[in-house]
């Protein structure tokens, strides 16, 4: 059984926000959790689920290759070998070599840092803008939850390619603004979770005990309901970085991204779609690739928002007596 401890109150001091200690010694949040316990055994329960350990087997594989890819690779992923051009998968080149005697597998490995940099930074934007504008509407409410909310829909009107082409053509064909039009493009999305999340959280007792607290609402947003929305954060995230990788793999086929000779997924198909039926090995690889990506976060994304269902979460803390 929980026990509340109060601090003695002191006319020299600022309120103190309560702390809620448990049985086992440890301090938990105004919601009764242990600081950070949802997360602590995570690892455990991504290798109990079977669709999560899936997911972070295969993304696993592609972080690895991106990190040490370049250095792995056997042969050069730019170098131009004419005299084994269209060379059919062999051992010595598993994936072939595409028109211009460059080796595919060795440009997949390589291309998959370009591919996984872009969107992990893409999403990381979406997140850095779509989270206060979700946290903003949903704590304020009224005509600024109105006004945001419109704006968001109006975004997720348009479908992501045609936002994304509209954004880089109108800023310019370079990484950097494959990077904001990405991050543009899935921030609502994320704004609308964060956004929900915030709802279902700013009548709840440690919220109101907040307010009674008088902590302003830049306190109460950041510091009360934030660190409860991480959860779904998370999970949008890991959703959000396949779809970011096949946006940008999309703008890149589009000829609006990398630029040759870089070894990105998107511009190895869109250069291999002219000797489709002479080499289709050119196409069928990096496709695989990008189809594996974004079907390992997926089911890495899926687990997690199966590990930390609320409900889940709450039938734990029933059986361990919180």
């Amino acid at each position: 059984m929980s026990e509340l401890t109060v601090p003695t109150p002191d006319a020299n001091r600022s309120p103190t926000r309560p702390v809620i200690t448990s049985e086992t010694g440890d301090q938990r949040g105004p919601t009764g959790r242990p600081f950070g316990g949802r997360f602590r055994r995570l690892g455990e329960d991504i290798l109990r689920t079977p669709s999560a350990l899936v997911g972070l087997a295969i993304v696993g594989i592609f972080l690895v290759l991106a990190a040490v890819g370049p250095y792995v690779a056997p042969h050069s992923a730019t170098e131009m070998v004419i005299t084994d051009k269209f060379a059919r998968p062999s051992l010595e080149h598993p994936f072939g070599t595409d028109a211009f005697g460059r080796d595919v597998f060795s440009r997949i490995i390589v291309g998959a840092r370009l591919s996984f940099l872009l969107a992990a930074t893409a999403t990381l934007f979406s997140i850095v803008l779509g989270t206060p504008l979700g946290l903003i509407a949903g704590y304020s409410r009224g005509w600024i939850d109105e006004v945001l909310m419109r704006l968001t829909d109006a975004l997720l009107a348009l479908p992501s390619i045609v936002l994304a082409l509209v954004i880089v053509t109108t800023l310019g064909s370079s990484l950097i603004n494959v990077i904001l039009a990405v991050g543009i493009v899935y921030a609502p999305r994320i704004a609308r979770v964060v956004r929900s999340g915030t709802l279902a959280l700013r009548d709840e007792e440690f919220v109101q005990a907040a307010r009674a607290r008088g902590e302003s609402g830049r306190y109460i947003i950041f510091s009360e309901i934030l660190p409860n929305t991480v959860a779904p954060l998370i999970v949008e995230a890991s959703i959000r970085m396949g779809f970011a990788i096949l946006l940008a793999t999309s703008l890149s086929f589009l000829g609006l991204g990398a630029s040759p000779p870089a070894p990105d997924w998107g511009l190895m198909i869109n250069e291999a779609r002219l000797h489709l039926f002479r080499a289709p090995w050119l196409t069928i690889f990096p496709s695989i690739a990008i189809a594996l990506t974004i079907v390992g976060f997926n089911l890495l994304g899926d687990g997690i928002r199966d590990i930390l269902d609320p409900r889940r979460v709450w039938a734990e803390r029933k059986s361990e007596g919180v």
